[in-house]
């Protein structure tokens, strides 16, 4: 499985999104001195969810983060997250 699909599928079954977007945009950073050069190593997520309702923006990444743990322990090395509940605007 994809470090990708991995995010994904972990996001889902957590969060429940009624809208996730899981981007890779590791071929935007190839050959960047800090690049692993793995192709999947920086992401950008756009998830929105009812478990964000009444939190704040810190403590959304926090839940995304600490659900994504051992995917940026171990693969990712970026992580753009644009978390939102339902009827947020998104742009």
């Amino acid at each position: 499985m994809t470090v990708e699909s991995r995010m994904r599928e972990k996001l889902m079954i957590s969060l429940r999104p009624t809208r996730l977007d899981v981007v890779n945009e590791s071929h935007l950073h190839a050959g960047h001195r800090s690049s692993p050069g793995t192709g999947e190593n920086h992401f950008r997520v756009l998830i929105v969810s009812e478990a964000f309702t009444g939190k704040s923006r810190v403590e959304r990444h926090q839940i995304v983060n600490d659900l994504l743990s051992n995917e940026l322990k171990n693969a990712v090395h970026a992580l753009a997250i644009k978390a939102c509940a339902p009827g947020e605007a998104i742009g």
